[in-house]
C-alpha cells in the first residue's frame, strides 16, 4: 500500500483552513500535517462543542485525512532562554501573556499538553513539533562554556518536557522532535544526549526532516537507520548547497533567497537530498506512516511549488517489496 502524501500547514497559515484544504486536494495530496496555528487548529479549544468536528468536516469535504498535527512555535518556547522579541511574535497573545519568560514557558507547556489532547479528539497519534533549548546561545562555544552548563540544559529539558510526555502518554500520543538547529537536538550528537537525557522513553520520537541536514553535513540516510526505532514522522523540504568560500554554512545574516547565501530552503526536488536513497531507508526501517511535504523556496511561487514537490517525490517514492531476494530466486 502506498504510503499517503500530506501537506504541511505551517506555511499557509495565512489563508483559511478550508482554503488550504480546498488547495491541497486539488493538488492530489491525500491529507493535511494540520499547524497548531492560525485558524488551522487552536489547541485550547480541543474540548469545546464541536470544534474537533468542524476541523474533520472540512477534510471530509475535500476527501482530505489526518495523520499528524504540529506545534513548533509553542513547543520553542518550552525551553528557550532567553525569551525575547522573537517568540512574542510567533506564540500567540494567549501564552506571551505579559511577556514574563518563565510564565511564557509555563504557558507554552500547557499548551503543547493541550496538544496531545487535541490530538487524541482528532483521532491522531503523532505531533510534529520542536522543545526550544536554554544552551542553543552556547553553540559556538565561546566565551568558553563549562561542561556543568551544558549538562544542566540537558536537564532543564528533561524536567520541563518529562510533564509534557506524561500527558501524551496519557492521550496515547508520541511527540516527534523535528531536530533542527535552536533545538535541544540539532544535530547527531544532541539527537543521542537529548534522548538519553529523558531516558529514551516511547513518547518522545524523531520527526525526520532532511533539509536541516543537508546544511550541517549531516548524513540523512545514515540518520534513519541509526533511529529507525525512533523516526516517528517525515516531513521533506529540500536544501540547495552553495558554499563558495566567501558562501558560507552559518548564513551570513543574510535573508533566504540571497545569492550571498552558502545554502537555502528550496522546492523538494530542487535541491540536494538524496531522496531516492532516503525512501530507501524508510522503506528498510518498516516507515508506513505519511510523507508530508513541508514546501518552502523563497525564490518559487508556493501555487507553483507545492503541487510540483509532490510530483517531485512521488518520483523517487516507491512501494516496499513484500518478497525476499533469495525467495524470489526460489521459484
Amino acid at each position: 500500500m502506498p504510503r499517503p502524501y500530506t501537506l504541511f500547514t505551517g506555511q499557509w497559515a495565512d489563508l483559511p483552513f478550508e482554503e488550504v484544504a480546498r488547495l491541497a486536494s486539488g493538488w492530489g495530496y491525500d491529507g493535511l500535517e494540520i499547524a497548531v496555528s492560525g485558524d488551522h487548529l487552536d489547541a485550547w479549544r480541543w474540548d469545546e462543542p464541536g470544534y474537533v468536528e468542524a476541523k474533520l468536516a472540512v477534510l471530509e469535504k475535500y476527501n482530505l485525512k489526518v495523520w499528524a498535527i504540529s506545534n513548533h512555535l509553542k513547543g520553542q518556547a518550552v525551553c528557550d532562554d532567553p525569551i525575547d522579541f522573537r517568540h512574542e511574535a510567533i506564540v500567540g497573545a494567549k501564552v506571551w501573556g505579559d511577556g514574563d519568560p518563565e510564565g511564557v514557558r509555563s504557558r507554552a507547556a500547557e499548551e503543547m499538553k493541550h496538544t496531545a489532547r487535541l490530538a487524541k479528539a482528532l483521532g491522531v497519534d503523532t505531533v510534529v513539533g520542536f522543545t526550544g533549548s536554554s544552551i542553543w546561545q552556547y553553540v559556538a562555544m565561546f566565551p568558553p562554556v563549562p561542561a556543568a552548563v551544558i549538562e544542566a540544559g540537558y536537564q532543564d529539558f528533561a524536567d520541563r518536557w518529562n510533564p509534557i510526555l506524561d500527558v501524551f502518554d496519557e492521550c496515547g500520543v508520541r511527540f516527534a522532535h523535528e531536530v533542527h538547529p535552536s533545538e535541544i537536538a540539532y544535530d547527531y550528537w544532541t539527537t543521542v544526549r537529548t534522548l538519553e537525557a529523558i531516558g529514551h522513553r516511547e513518547a518522545f520520537g524523531l520527526n525526520w526532516d532532511p533539509s536541516h541536514f543537508m546544511w550541517q553535513g549531516i548524513d540523512p540516510v545514515s540518520f534513519i537507520w541509526d533511529f529507525k526505532d525512533r523516526i516517528y514522522h517525515v516531513d521533506c523540504k529540500d536544501t540547495k548547497l552553495r558554499p563558495t568560500g566567501r558562501n558560507t554554512v552559518m548564513g551570513s545574516h543574510l535573508p533566504w533567497g540571497d545569492p550571498r547565501r552558502g545554502w537555502d530552503f528550496v522546492s523538494a526536488g530542487r535541491g540536494d537530498v538524496p531522496w531516492e536513497s532516503s525512501f530507501r531507508a524508510l522503506a528498510a526501517i518498516g516507515y508506513t506512516g505519511p510523507i508530508s511535504v513541508e514546501w518552502e523556496d523563497a525564490g518559487m511561487d508556493r501555487l507553483h511549488g507545492a503541487p510540483e514537490a509532490l510530483a517531485a517525490l512521488k518520483k523517487f517514492d516507491f512501494p516496499a517489496s513484500n518478497t525476499s531476494f533469495d525467495a524470489a530466486f526460489k521459484q
